[in-house]
């Protein structure tokens, strides 16, 4: 291994000079992401700047069987960048062209590391805007490879519904087209969904063709709150069940409205079941739309809705909902968060959510819950304290709300991914016979086994 890897790194110095590094700093930030799995140090770091520079590095790997693990903004919480078998993390962090915004069409190409804040910055006055927010400051290019969820796709859908094309490099170092820009189309195979949510599995993604948005003429947010968590989450499933058309609709419980007010400084408000609103559209349909969850959330014992109109109240309220793991962290200073997420049919939300609240109470961790609920995604962060069995402890309490969610009609994880955490779950959740074409397409598109391993199968 080491000479092979000498190989490629005196090769790929041709063309990359100083820009892949043994520089032990360096390969310890990439040794991890923000996951409790044990950080594992890569054999080197390569910043790549185009699509040509990854192909020609993954050709290198691949003859010489050197593993190549891609690497965003590392903000993955399934350990999806963990290079477990060591070799190469290849980081995409510094492809951050806009390579073409066409307005006219509302659609627009980037490179793999440009964020959803940067690319939003840039289309500002164009009066267009990008949708998917999953929180974090994460690139474009890793929210493909995970398939990506976030805040908005109650209503604008998630990263998958948004992505019109890639450009891919092969684990052999040949590089394909998928896709375009038109907005269907009934030909051929649909290799862009394949390589969305592959976790660079199959390929790496460079290159990302997008479906933009028109900013709303009006938005409006609003915060609600219940003296019950069974209230909030049958709210939920009553907006949801009426087709009020919220951009976002998320949860709070009462452990993570407390952390939340205390980080963000939120006045005015409770420790208490709590649910974010937004709305969008034009100034009446706003108004009617807010009327009508107002009033389903009144039935089930929702009080104060307080709003917010102008757009530094709305932002307020919504970084405080972002930074929900960092209040979580402040919450219980001294502990690790193992944060999971679930998804399931949002007639069984209650369901999942109330049994996963009992789990926790019979399991003596703190553990806050928020979620996406509009779509049935729910997260529950873990504060694990440093004392021996705890960790153990609270895995075995992320498999009884995971497995709940499977025994519900859902999924094991709504946007994290697979990884290395969720590994467990897919025969259950896909049956052996689709993992084992899922198996062959990976042999197929990386038959040296140099993308990722070690991620989504267990073996």
């Amino acid at each position: 291994m080491a000479t092979h890897l000498d190989d490629v790194l005196d090769s790929a110095r041709g063309f990359l000079g100083e820009r892949i590094s043994t520089n032990a700093s360096l390969r310890e930030q990439h040794s991890h992401g923000e996951d409790t799995n044990p950080p594992l140090l890569p054999d080197a770091v390569a910043f790549v700047e185009s699509t040509e520079e990854a192909a020609r590095l993954l050709a290198l790997c691949d003859a010489r069987r050197v593993p190549v693990v891609p690497f965003g903004a590392g903000t993955s919480l399934e350990g999806h960048v963990t290079p477990v078998r060591g070799g190469i993390s290849l980081d995409l962090s510094r492809m951050t062209r806009v390579l073409e915004v066409n307005e006219p069409d509302m659609d627009c190409r980037i490179q793999a590391g440009v964020t959803r804040q940067q690319l939003n910055a840039h289309l500002r006055d164009a009066g267009l805007f990008f949708p998917v927010d999953p929180g974090s400051e994460c690139t474009i290019g890793g929210m493909c490879a995970t398939r990506a969820s976030g805040t908005n796709a109650v209503r604008y859908g998630t990263i998958r519904e948004n992505v019109l094309g890639l450009t891919v490099a092969l684990a052999d170092g040949r590089v394909i087209r998928t896709g375009g820009r038109v907005r269907k189309s009934s030909t051929g195979y649909d290799l862009t969904r394949l390589f969305i949510g592959s976790e660079g599995t199959l390929g790496v993604i460079t290159e990302i063709q997008l479906r933009l948005h028109g900013i709303p003429e009006a938005m409006s947010a609003a915060v609600c709150q219940f003296p019950a968590l069974a209230g909030a989450v049958e709210t939920v499933i009553a907006v949801m069940q009426a087709g009020i058309p919220v951009a976002r609709i998320e949860f709070l419980d009462e452990q993570m409205m407390e952390a939340t007010i205390a980080h963000a400084k939120l006045e005015g408000y409770a420790a208490r079941p709590t649910l974010f609103f937004e709305f969008h559209g034009s100034e009446a349909g706003v108004a009617e739309q807010a009327q009508m969850a107002e009033a389903l959330a009144e039935e089930h014992g929702g009080s104060g809705f307080r709003w917010a109109s102008n757009a530094e109240a709305r932002n307020r309220l919504w970084k405080a909902r972002h930074d929900a793991y960092w209040a979580a962290l402040a919450y219980r200073p001294g502990h690790r968060v193992l944060t999971t997420d679930a998804i399931v049919p949002i007639s069984r939300l209650a369901e999942a959510v109330l049994g996963a609240r009992a789990d926790i109470d019979a399991s003596g961790f703190t553990a806050p819950m928020v979620g996406h609920v509009g779509d049935g995604n729910f997260h529950t962060t873990i504060m694990v304290p440093d004392e021996p069995g705890a960790l153990e402890r609270a895995w075995a309490l992320d498999r009884r709300i995971v497995s709940r969610a499977l025994a519900l009609g859902g999924s094991c994880s709504g946007e994290h991914g697979v990884g290395i955490g969720k590994r467990e779950f897919l025969e259950i959740e896909h049956g052996a016979e689709s993992l084992a074409v899922m198996r062959s397409l990976k042999t197929t598109l990386d038959p040296n086994g140099i993308l990722n391993p070690g991620k989504m199968f267990l073996n």
